[in-house]
């Protein structure tokens, strides 16, 4: 198939789009093209989630099942969706994109082994006229580097055979004011052929696709905004702990000076990185340069300061229960409220509650958790807790020790919370205006 061929099917609706991997990105992107009028075929290799999705149910709490249904409902003459483990079936998209995990190995380094294995999978099918498009946030060099040699293996030659673009995901869950639709698509392509179909495909659910010069263009853009924020919430994280020895309130002073309508972005610490992004595509980056013989020191230092907050907040919890309570951390009873990395999410992905958890139970504290958007902790790479979230009601909130808020769901009653509880630990100025309540301390 000819690039003027494949611009036709994906511009008469008629070509067939692949997602691959389900998840919190890919899922959005099945629901973009399928309203759009797309055959969508969505590969994952986890069956619980092609079952749910077969069964019309989400397994993401802000995509609602009914949006699944309605576009299985229409997959009459192979139109519609469908999901499958079956890899083999690679080669029936004409268009695929890859939404797979990109983490950290355990010594945070880039571990881009489901990229890598979804490349060879692909490889095994690849025919002519197909597009590819990873999405995954990843370090400059990886589609040209990692992705083309294996790609290229079979003869095919990209950006006439097939095509190879880099476009970054930019997906914010539970954002209701941002989507598919409205968020700006950055995109870069191996070849111009790459690109432009690649921009052709893309503009059929994105109102605005920016083009770059290249692929490693378009992953360092996606780096650089994820460096911004964590390097931004880094330097309020750091200035936080300062303020609390100065008793100055530190979103006081946010919130004045964020009436600069100039010069000025807010930012907001909290006890700790969370989500797929801010937590790891920095160090992507770091890793990388080592290679050019470059320490990125901001990046190292904001990671310094991030990964440090859970121990902040637990020391503050130690000092809290002592001049308070009179207790020590030991056999104390603890309430986490939230384990979701944010607000009314379901995603628990590098959740600092996590960590918070893990250094109370090393402590000897017994804890308890509570999120209406996290009825059972699910495992982790990291975590194992075997846990389930408990019934916030007065009865249960006054038996604890302390209660330690790490998740400022709005569906939450705080004024309730610190009623009732004994010792509040709010690490997310959840309970604003009560600063010298004589339960509450800022963390």
């Amino acid at each position: 198939m000819t690039k003027n061929a494949l611009e036709e099917k994906i511009i008469s609706r008629k070509a067939c789009i692949g997602v691959v991997g389900l998840g919190y990105v890919g899922l959005p992107l099945v629901l973009s093209f399928a309203k759009q009028g797309f055959r969508v075929l969505g590969f994952d290799s986890d069956s619980k989630k092609v079952e749910s999705i077969t069964a019309g149910k989400s397994y993401i709490k802000h995509i609602p099942s009914h949006e699944i249904m309605a576009i299985q409902s229409v997959r009459k003459n192979k139109e519609g969706f469908q999901a499958t483990s079956d890899f083999t079936r690679l080669a029936e998209p004409d268009a695929l994109l890859i939404c797979v995990p990109t983490p950290l190995n355990r010594h945070r380094e880039p571990n881009l082994k489901y990229v890598e294995q979804t490349t060879q999978d692909i490889a095994k099918t690849l025919r002519p006229g197909q597009l590819i498009s990873l999405e995954s946030t990843t370090y400059p060099g990886t589609t040209d580097e990692v992705m083309l040699p294996v790609l290229n293996k079979n003869g095919l030659e990209v950006g006439k055979d097939f095509f190879l673009v880099y476009s970054p995901e930019r997906e914010d869950p539970g954002n209701a004011a941002f989507n598919v639709r409205n968020i700006p698509k950055v995109l870069g392509g191996i070849t111009s052929a790459c690109q432009y179909l690649g921009k052709t495909l893309y503009s059929q659910v994105v109102d605005y696709v920016v083009p770059v010069s290249s692929t490693r263009v378009a992953e360092m853009t996606k780096l650089l905004e994820n460096i911004y924020r964590a390097v931004n919430i880094a330097l309020v994280n750091e200035l936080k702990m300062l303020c609390l020895r100065m008793n100055i309130d530190i979103y006081e002073v946010i919130n004045a000076a964020k009436t600069k309508p100039f010069g000025f972005q807010a930012f907001y610490p909290g006890p700790g990185l969370g989500g797929h992004c801010i937590p790891i595509d920095p160090f992507y980056l770091s890793w990388r340069a080592r290679e050019y013989d470059f320490n990125t020191r901001f990046i190292e230092l904001a990671g310094e300061i991030n990964v440090y907050m859970p121990y902040f907040v637990v020391e503050r919890t130690v000092q809290g229960l002592n001049e308070k309570c009179g207790k020590s951390i030991k056999d104390s009873k603890i309430l986490v409220i939230g384990v979701a990395y944010k607000k009314d999410v379901d995603d628990m992905r590098e959740s600092p509650s996590l960590k918070l958890i893990e250094l109370l139970l090393q402590r000897g504290a017994s804890v308890d958790y509570h999120d209406p958007y996290i009825p059972v902790m699910p495992r982790t790479r990291r975590h194992e807790f075997n846990m389930s979230s408990v019934p916030l009601t007065p009865e249960r909130l006054a038996s604890y020790d302390l209660v330690l808020i790490a998740t400022d769901h709005s569906s939450l009653d705080y004024e309730s919370i610190l009623t009732h509880a004994p010792l509040v630990i709010d690490t997310r100025n959840s309970i604003a205006g009560a600063n010298h309540h004589p339960k509450l301390i800022k963390a």
